[in-house]
């Protein structure tokens, strides 16, 4: 059905990454089954990466959803960790050492760096798309700008936004 197919050259990496989540996006409107097939594309195609996937509101916390990795925190309170901090703030985190950030909820000790990005539904946060790395200072603006368009798109496709 689907193949991911990398690029040589990042962007056109991100560029196909974003057409593939827009497009698995087509096939269904159920949120928790296009939930896991986005993150099953995000998995493939960025590399360097450890975990990816989402964490859900639910009852004024976010509530693990569907992801690509090892186990994860189940439950994060809004202002803890960088999920938690992206909600109260309502704005992309960026994280270059997920060490040195105040109250970081290590799920995986593996994880140096970590991307969180806002989904929002009736001008409300719907929950976050998690993206962490095993690498120090993994991810910057070109990862924003194509996770964001991905977020964008959920938030089309499945009246998110």
């Amino acid at each position: 059905m689907y193949r991911i197919k990398r690029q040589d050259d990042p962007e056109k990496n991100y560029q196909l990454m974003a057409y593939m989540a827009k497009r698995v996006l087509e096939d269904d409107k159920d949120v928790i089954a296009s939930l896991a097939n986005v993150s099953a594309v995000i998995n493939g195609y960025m590399d360097k990466i450890n975990w990816v996937g989402f964490y859900i509101m639910r009852d004024g916390e976010l509530v693990l959803g569907p992801f690509q990795g090892l186990p994860a925190c189940i439950r994060i309170q809004v202002g803890k960790g960088v999920c938690g901090t992206a909600v109260k703030e309502g704005k992309t985190q960026i994280i270059p050492d997920v060490h040195k950030f105040p109250g970081h909820i290590a799920c995986d000790s593996a994880s140096n760096s970590e991307i969180v990005i806002p989904i929002y539904k009736n001008g409300e946060v719907f929950g976050v798309l998690d993206v962490d790395s095993p690498e120090f200072d993994r991810f910057g603006e070109l990862e924003s700008k194509y996770l964001q368009e991905i977020c964008d798109a959920l938030d089309k496709q499945l009246g998110v936004g």
